[in-house]
């Protein structure tokens, strides 16, 4: 029987899918999809944590405050993630939990909701890069900054969205009781979102902050604490590719943390896209990991067999 920890981080598009309505059947349905192929995990007999993204979710959490605002108090950020690490939770929980008694395994899925500490004074602040939300058309994109005061970047030709904080994690509390859940073999979802972001105030207190942490960073941090050897990243593509989306995109099956440097350093990764989860990928390695995977859903399988997605490993 396999012993080996496995870090998993699942994107918040795998839930709600870019053109996809949002809907709470429709984010069902896709965690049901989803946790079909985190089951190959457990039959292999993994020790698990998940973490997930939030993007699409908190995006439209934060919306419901601002259109409600003049009915019920609205709720900060930081508070937003917060719900949204309870109700993704939730929906990978139920959905895990039911796909195993079908499959007649006896283990059990927990939930922890999650703070992640940063420096209040990350650059971020001042330069918000994550995208959260819906996508938008340019009219309206500054429609909604001349009436909320939001932040938009453009992320694909025409289309706008929000922009926010995302502050580096620096360290995720409650590491240790994650650890004790893991290795008795509980499926452990943590970090929610990449995890809710809060600050020391400098009199042994913790504040909240309005952010929202990258969920890679936060999965290759949690690795280290649950000593993962194996750190899967999974997103809307089944492998990594240079130069992705262009004429001459080039899938990359495997390669080593030096060269990963190398072509995340000639730029040859998309930024706000793969780039960062390359970044991930190394700093997990760097410190702790044996090997980290990108793929997709629909690839984990075969990834699992070494026939799909990216393999990243330390040297020899």
């Amino acid at each position: 029987m396999n012993t080996s920890t496995a870090m998993i981080a699942m994107g918040g598009n795998s839930i709600s899918p870019k053109g996809g309505t949002g809907k709470i059947e429709e984010q069902f349905e896709r965690t049901r999809q989803a946790f079909d192929g985190i089951s190959h995990f457990v039959e292999r007999g993994y020790n698990l944590c998940i973490n997930h993204g939030n993007g699409p979710q908190v995006g439209n959490e934060v919306l419901r405050m601002e259109l409600t605002q003049n009915t019920v108090p609205s709720l900060p950020l930081g508070v937003c993630v917060a719900s949204t690490q309870g109700s993704i939770g939730y929906m990978i929980q139920q959905c895990l939990q039911n796909k195993l008694r079908e499959m007649k395994i006896d283990r059990e899925v927990v939930t922890l909701v999650s703070q992640v500490i940063v420096d209040k004074n990350d650059n971020s602040f001042k330069e918000p890069t994550k995208f959260i939300g819906k996508r938008y058309a340019k009219k309206e994109a500054a429609k909604m900054t001349s009436q909320y005061g939001w932040h938009f970047k453009e992320q694909e030709e025409g289309k706008y969205r929000r922009v926010v904080p995302s502050p580096m994690p620096k360290y995720i509390m409650h590491g240790k009781s994650i650890k004790a859940l893991v290795d008795r073999g509980t499926i452990v979802i943590a970090s929610g979102g990449g995890g809710i972001p809060v600050y020391n105030n400098g009199f042994g207190k913790l504040e909240g902050l309005d952010a929202v942490i990258d969920k890679d960073y936060s999965a290759a941090k949690m690795g280290r604490i649950i000593r993962a050897q194996e750190l899967w990243i999974i997103t809307d593509v089944d492998s990594v590719y240079e130069k992705f989306g262009s004429p001459n995109q080039n899938r990359i099956s495997s390669m080593t943390k030096k060269e990963a440097e190398r072509l995340h350093d000639k730029g040859l990764f998309q930024q706000g896209s793969i780039a960062p989860k390359i970044r991930a990928a190394i700093h997990f390695l760097k410190h702790h990991g044996d090997k980290v995977i990108i793929t997709s859903i629909p690839r984990i399988e075969d990834a699992l067999n070494g026939s799909a997605g990216t393999e990243i490993r330390n040297e020899a």
